[in-house]
C-alpha cells in the first residue's frame, strides 16, 4: 500500500497551539505551556473548531492510486492545497499500480488485470519512443489505478472532517486506508497528535449517535424518519 510522510512543517504540539491561539484573544497568560495545553483541550472538547484551523498539516501522499487522489482533492476547506506528480516530466513506462483486494484473490481476474496493465506501459512507452509522441499525449492512456504522489497541505479541522466522512464503511476502501495510514502517521508525531486522533477522528456515526446512511453497515441504528 502507499505511505505518508509528515514533513517537519507540521505543527508539533496541536493542542497547546490551539490554546495559545485562544488566549491571545481571551487575554489570558499564554507564557505557559500547561495551561495553553489544557485551554486547547478544552476548545477540542467543546466543538470551538476555528482554532483547528490554525494547526498545520503538511505531508507527502505516495504510492496510492491517482483515483483515491482524485477524490481527496474534493475534500476543500481551509485553504488546502497540493501538488501531483507531473504526466508531461515523469516517465510511466514502467508505472506502479494499486491491486485492488478482491482482484488479487480472483487468480484469473488478477492476471487479466496485471496483463492489461502492462500493456498499458507498453504502450505509453511506444507512442513516446518509437511514434514520437510527446510524453504529455502518451500519458492519457494511463488508468486511475496507476499509483501517484503528491504534496498536501491543510489544517487538521479539514483532515478531521475528512476523517467523519472517509471512515465510514460505506466509503471507497482505498481512501479509508488511506485515512489509517494518515491517523497512523500523525500520531506517531507526538502525543498530541495521538490524543487528538483517537478524539476526533471517527466515523460520523460516532459523531451524531446513528447512521445516516441508505445502506448501513449497522455499526449504529438507522436515523429515525421524521413524520409527516
Amino acid at each position: 500500500m502507499g505511505k505518508v510522510t509528515i514533513l517537519d512543517t507540521t505543527t508539533k504540539e496541536p493542542i497547546t497551539l490551539m490554546g495559545e491561539r485562544a488566549g491571545i484573544c481571551w487575554g489570558s497568560d499564554t507564557a505557559d505551556p500547561k495551561k495553553n495545553y489544557k485551554r486547547g483541550l478544552d476548545c477540542l472538547e467543546s466543538g470551538h473548531g476555528r482554532v483547528l484551523e490554525f494547526v498545520n498539516v503538511e505531508m507527502v501522499l505516495d504510492g496510492y492510486s491517482a483515483r483515491v487522489i482524485r477524490e481527496w482533492y474534493t475534500h476543500l476547506g481551509g485553504a488546502p492545497t497540493r501538488l501531483q506528480a507531473s504526466t508531461r516530466y515523469v516517465n510511466y513506462e514502467h508505472f506502479d499500480y494499486i491491486l485492488p483486494p478482491k482482484i488479487a484473490k480472483n487468480e484469473e481476474a488478477r492476471k487479466l488485470y496485471e496483463e492489461t496493465m502492462q500493456t498499458i506501459a507498453e504502450a505509453a512507452g511506444k507512442l513516446e519512443r518509437e511514434l514520437d509522441i510527446p510524453r504529455e499525449d502518451a500519458a492519457l492512456v494511463l488508468p486511475l489505478g496507476m499509483t501517484t504522489k503528491i504534496v498536501d497541505k491543510r489544517n487538521v479541522r479539514n483532515l478531521i472532517d475528512m476523517s467523519n466522512q472517509r471512515l465510514c464503511t460505506r466509503t471507497y476502501w482505498e481512501y479509508r486506508e488511506l485515512m489509517h495510514d494518515i491517523m497512523n502517521a500523525l500520531s506517531a508525531v507526538s502525543e498530541e497528535w495521538a490524543e487528538i486522533v483517537s478524539k476526533c477522528f471517527v466515523p460520523k456515526c460516532e459523531l451524531t449517535g446513528y447512521c445516516p446512511e441508505k445502506k448501513s453497515c449497522g455499526r449504529k441504528p438507522k436515523k429515525m424518519p421524521l413524520e409527516g
